[in-house]
Formats: structure tokens, C-alpha cells, sequence
């Protein structure tokens, strides 16, 4: 039987469950710990009979260490994604203790860490690997209590209020909802989940009130969800309150009553499970007798896996969708509180490292005459993020890639995305380093004077005294242009922007302006911002969009040198593999916009040659946009680190114009 070899990062008392845990487990073994404090070190190595010399000093050291399979991440919260990143990095199969980051946004990073490296990642709620919770989902399925329509959680303790403790310590991301209010959420998607027959379900709504301590975390919080199937949630938690921590599952026919569903027999055996079944007034008590202290079943079951070759942990424990949506759950409630972390204010909000691979294509950058940097060909959209904890996690892999463009508006989130892209500009120092592509002057607020206004209110939020590109988000036909080409100017000639054009404006009436501005010794209009993709949209995303795909505007392009910034490059996704496609609602949905038999053939085309090159149909669309004979940008939307990387390749591509051509159906052959 193969024996996976742990080591422990961060020696304290939940490591010191696993630990032994994993003495009983026999799939497992603790060979190595590391911590920065000697004393710690030798206490935890001599109590677990770790060899002297696999005491790390180092948390790099020991996930260096060849002798270590996999490790168990037990420090305090914040350093938990970091940490799993960096092993994940190193070879090391992971496992976390929850929560596995501080935001949802972290916790996607480091899965998908964990799927690029073909590595085993878990979140470590324990609880989910008692045998108790496999019996409950049994009897759920089983249809034992009927259809499952309610559920009740709490798990809360009474620590009372010491600003140095960890549990309310806000840069350590103290609070019941973080340290276990988790618990009860993930219970709550999991019941939710089995009763529909999946393995999870994510609430419809949560709402939740709570107290906050002095040191701005959680004391007391409670929540109610509801779910699509019609169940409903009443959770609690606490570190300041003692609670009643059962689990109440109520369904049409009766109910299901743990008594101790998070903790039976956490620090040593038995970890009996008692299960009570309440059916037509008459309840039985099931015992699940097992001597085996609560980490035993989470050690074998992690260790096992990694042994089988596992990428994933098996149901009910947690997969990464499952973790993921656990703490989009728990960024949810603890918004509902006012719990603000750490990684979410400015001033604290830090880098989480590795989350890009080494030897990435290099980002190729054009030189643009009135833009001072060169500016990266594929620029990211951020119209996305609602808070820096979320945003910089993307934006910093962004720069980590080469990327150095990024492209925002007045509408975007009511302004809260502009606002929230000049938190992390200023919270990094780059404002000089970067090239900001604004927009203002959308519909119905297009004309001359609202330019100068929003743009205004735009340099506001981004911290910004300029922007050294501008684009007008939409044309309005019922102004003469003119005015718009003088409007622009002024800004222009004021310092407040640089270069400039127009978002779905057509060819005519953008030479219409520059015509306008050369009589008039004015500066023209350089860019054109509408959809170009290697699918032709062939109905609007949106009112009013325009498409540059058409055999028209590319000979106005390519006879102008006009600069093209395309947006949804990437046409939506529709280049991507079928399964992935239809993640948007159906009205602006891949099919829905770019459906049409040119555009199969065209996607067919690409897949031939994205299987030629060992690249995905995906990379060859956004190398199609990225390789025209105009200087041609791409905008992009990765929600996520994972999502740039997995653009990229198209930078290593070189597509000739034979293919270019071919591609676009504009030629036979290549």
C-alpha cells in the first residue's frame, strides 16, 4: 500500500488534530513540520516523533523537501491561500484548513493553481468526512424524512473579547463567520444539494444580521437562505456567544436531528455519531460507534486519494466547486454584517503570489504615438469586480503576465468598478506604470458636455489626473460631430486625455470627424472601439453594439491605420469547448449573438488549427484579432487569474495572412 508523507506548516492546535489523525490513519504519515519558531518546532516534532532534520525553519523549505508528498496548511486564516499556492507550486498535493482563502476570489486562484499543476487540493472541513454525514445524506436520498424544506444550523462559542486573540484579531481574519460559520453554510448547500439529487446547491438569497466586536470582526452572527428547490436555512454562529450547535434537517415527513454534527470525538476517540430520525411522531436513535478520534477519517481520506492519483476529494467532502461556492456564501453573509477584511481595504490589501506560472508568452506591446508607455495587445476589462480584494487578485496577475492596459468606464457598477480599479492603482503605486483605457458618454447621456462631466467623475475615482486613452462609449447621430470632435479636444489640449476615438461608431461617421478635425486643425479621432472577433455578431449583445467584422470596415482599418480596440474579442466564448459556453444568460448568451453556419465553419476552421498548433480554438480566435495588418488590441474579461492564463497561448502564435484570411472564410486555402 503506498503511504502518502505529510508535513504540517503551521505547528498548533488544529495541526495537532490532524497530527493525530493521522496516526490513526494508515494511508498516512507525519514526516515533516515546519515553523518559524524553534521552540514550536521542537515541542511538535518530539510529540509526533518527527525527525530532526525535517524540522523546517522554513515554509519553503519543507515544501522543497523531496520526501514530502503533501501538505497540511494549518496557520491562521490569511496566509491559508498563499500557502497553498506556494506547495501546489512545489509539486505537494494540498490540504487546507478552511477556510481556503479569504474571499471567494482567493479560493478560485489557488483551485485553479491546483488544476493547472494537475495537483490534489482539499479544503479541510473535517466534519464533511464523519461517517454521520455520508448516513445523512443516505437517509435524505432515501426519501426517510420526505422532501427536505428546512434546515437549522449553529455552531457558536463563548470566547470572551481579547483583541490579541486570534479569534478576534481582525488582520488575522478573527470573527465566527470566517473561523466557523462555514460549517453551518457548507451543511446548509450540502442538504440543499442531496435533497435535488447533486452535491451541493448555492442559496437563491441570504440575508443576515449580526454583532461586531471592538476590532471590527464578527461576534455574534445569523443567517437566512433560501434555495431554488424551495428550502430554506436559519444558520448561526458565534466566538462570543454559546449556542445550541445541532443540526435540525426538517422535510415533509419528519426530521433528522445530529447532535453534535461538527466535533463528535475531535480530540481523541470515540467520535460516535448520533443521528435522530423522527418519522409519523415516533423517533430511533442510530449510533455510529467508531473509535477513531474525528481527524482520522479526513487524514485516510486525503491521504488515500492522493495515494489513487486523485485530483479532487470525493463527495461529501469538498471538491473545489463545492469550496468555491462556500465562500462566495460566506462573502455574501459577511456583507450582510459589515464585516470588512482585511485583503477588502486598501491599505491592507495584499499581493497573493504565484497565482501565475512561470514561462508565460511574452505579452507583445504596441508603441502608440501619444501614449507615452507601449501598450500591451491585449488589454483586461474591469467591469467585473466589485471590491480590491476581488479585483487585485486578477489585476496583479495581470501585471505578474505582462499585461500592462486596462480598459474601464463611467457605467461600469454605477461607478463602483472605476472606484474600485483606483483603490488598487493607488494601493500599488503603478498609476505611471499602467495605461488606463476610459469611457464616458454612453446612452442616453451622449453628448458633448456630459463628456467633460463624467470624465471628471471618472479621474475622481480612479485617482487619476489623466487618461492617456479615451474612448466616447457610443455615438449619438443627432449631434453633429463636430461638436464632439471640439468637446474631445478641450480635454485633449487640457491635459485630461490623450489620444481618442469612439466605441460603436461606424467607419463613416468616424471619417466623417476626422474630416472635420483635419479642416480644423484639430486632433482626429485614432481609435475605433466596436466588436471585432473571428466571429461576425451576428445580433447586437447589446442595443446599439456595432460589429467591425465585415469585409467594409476592415478595408477601412487596414487603409486608415486606424487603431482598433475590440471588444469581446473572444466572441463570449464561443470558440471555447461546447460545455463551457453557455455560462451567460441566453438573451447575450455565445448562440445567441454569434450563431450562424459562417461562424461554425469558422470555429470549425479554428479547432483544425488550434489542433495543429497543440493550442485551444479559443487561443486561435483571440491570435485572429491580435494579428490583423491595423494595429489591433483585444479586450479581454477573465474573472479570474486561471482565465489570463489560459488566454495567453494565443500570444505564442504566429498567425500568417494566408491564415488570417483563411480563418475569416475570406479564402479556401492556407
Amino acid at each position: 500500500m503506498t503511504v502518502t508523507r505529510w508535513g504540517i506548516i503551521g505547528p498548533g492546535r488544529i495541526a495537532r488534530n490532524f497530527a493525530n489523525g493521522l496516526s490513526e490513519a494508515p494511508s498516512g504519515e507525519l514526516v515533516a513540520i515546519a515553523s518559524r519558531a524553534a521552540e514550536r518546532r521542537a515541542e511538535f516534532g518530539d510529540a509526533f516523533g518527527v525527525a530532526t532534520d525535517m524540522r523546517f525553519d522554513s515554509y519553503e523549505a519543507l515544501v522543497a523537501c523531496g520526501d514530502v508528498d503533501a501538505v497540511y496548511i494549518a496557520t491562521p486564516h490569511p496566509f491559508h491561500a498563499e500557502l497553498s499556492i506556494m506547495a501546489l507550486r512545489a509539486g505537494k498535493a494540498v490540504l487546507s484548513e478552511k477556510p481556503a482563502g479569504m474571499n471567494a476570489a482567493e479560493v478560485v486562484a489557488v483551485t485553479e493553481v491546483a488544476t493547472e499543476t494537475g495537483r490534489f487540493f482539499m479544503e479541510g472541513y473535517m466534519y464533511r468526512c464523519h461517517p454521520q454525514i455520508a448516513r445523512v445524506i443516505e437517509l435524505i436520498r432515501a426519501g426517510e424524512i420526505g422532501e427536505v424544506v428546512h434546515l437549522q444550523a449553529r455552531f457558536g462559542f463563548n470566547a470572551p473579547f481579547n483583541p490579541a486573540s486570534r479569534l478576534y484579531d481582525h488582520a488575522l481574519g478573527g470573527g465566527g463567520i470566517l473561523d466557523v460559520g462555514g460549517y453551518t453554510v457548507s451543511l446548509a448547500r450540502l442538504i440543499a444539494g442531496v435533497s435535488t439529487g447533486k452535491d451541493f446547491a448555492e442559496p437563491a438569497t441570504l440575508r443576515g444580521v449580526g454583532v461586531m466586536a471592538p476590532s471590527g470582526v464578527d461576534q455574534v452572527a445569523h443567517a437566512l437562505l433560501s434555495f431554488p428547490s424551495g428550502m430554506t436555512a436559519e444558520i448561526a454562529t458565534a466566538v462570543g456567544r454559546a449556542m445550541d450547535n445541532r443540526a435540525v434537517i426538517e422535510g415533509t415527513k419528519g426530521r433528522i436531528v445530529l447532535d453534535d454534527p461538527w466535533m463528535p470525538g475531535r480530540d481523541k476517540g470515540p467520535s460516535d455519531g448520533v443521528i435522530h430520525i423522527t418519522v409519523g411522531g415516533e423517533t430511533r436513535t442510530e449510533t455510529l460507534a467508531n473509535p477513531q478520534m474525528l481527524f482520522a477519517f479526513e487524514a485516510e481520506l486525503a491521504s488515500r486519494a492522493i495515494a489513487d492519483g486523485l485530483k479532487q476529494a470525493p463527495h461529501p467532502a469538498m471538491s473545489h466547486a463545492d469550496s468555491i461556492g462556500n465562500a462566495h456564501a460566506v462573502d455574501a453573509w459577511r456583507a450582510e454584517v459589515g464585516y470588512v477584511t482585511a485583503p477588502e481595504v486598501p491599505a491592507t490589501n495584499r499581493k497573493l503570489p504565484g497565482v501565475v506560472p512561470a514561462g508565460l508568452p511574452s505579452m507583445p506591446k504596441l508603441k502608440l504615438e501619444g501614449v507615452d508607455l507601449p501598450v500591451s495587445q491585449l488589454i483586461l476589462g474591469c467591469d467585473n469586480r466589485n471590491t480590491i480584494a476581488e479585483g487585485a487578485v486578477v489585476w496583479d496577475a495581470w501585471i505578474e503576465a505582462g499585461g500592462n492596459a486596462f480598459d474601464t468606464a463611467f457605467v461600469y457598477g454605477g461607478g463602483r468598478h472605476e472606484a474600485v480599479l483606483g483603490q488598487w492603482i493607488a494601493a500599488r503605486g503603478v498609476a505611471k506604470d499602467i495605461v488606463v483605457v476610459g469611457k464616458g458618454a454612453h446612452s442616453p447621456y451622449c453628448t458633448p458636455r456630459a463628456i467633460g462631466i463624467q470624465l471628471a467623475m471618472s479621474l475622481e475615482r480612479l485617482g487619476l489626473d489623466r487618461v492617456p486613452v479615451y474612448i466616447m462609449h457610443r455615438d449619438n447621430p443627432d449631434v453633429p460631430v463636430g461638436e464632439f470632435v471640439d468637446a474631445l479636444n478641450d480635454l485633449h489640449k487640457a491635459g485630461r486625455i490623450g489620444i481618442f476615438g469612439g466605441s460603436n461608431w461606424s467607419p463613416a461617421r468616424l471619417a466623417e470627424a476626422n474630416a472635420y478635425a483635419a479642416a480644423n486643425g484639430l486632433q482626429p479621432m485614432r481609435i475605433l472601439n466596436n466588436n471585432l472577433s473571428l466571429a461576425v455578431m451576428e445580433k447586437p449583445v447589446w442595443a446599439g453594439c456595432i460589429t467591425s467584422n465585415t469585409p467594409e470596415t476592415l478595408a477601412f482599418l487596414r487603409e486608415s491605420g486606424t487603431i482598433h480596440l475590440s471588444w469581446s474579442a473572444q466572441a463570449r466564448g464561443y470558440f471555447l469547448p461546447e460545455a463551457l459556453r453557455n455560462r451567460l444568460p441566453e438573451d447575450t448568451a455565445p448562440e445567441t449573438c454569434f450563431g450562424s453556419a459562417a461562424n461554425a465553419e469558422r470555429r470549425r476552421r479554428a479547432e483544425e488549427l488550434a489542433a495543429e498548433r497543440g493550442v485551444s480554438a479559443h487561443n486561435v480566435a483571440t491570435a485572429w484579432v491580435l494579428a490583423q495588418s491595423f494595429p489591433s488590441f483585444a479586450l479581454i474579461g477573465p474573472r479570474s487569474p486561471g482565465e489570463i492564463v489560459s488566454t495567453l497561448p494565443a500570444l505564442g502564435l504566429d498567425l500568417t495572412p494566408a491564415e488570417v484570411a483563411w480563418l475569416n472564410l475570406e479564402a479556401e486555402g492556407r
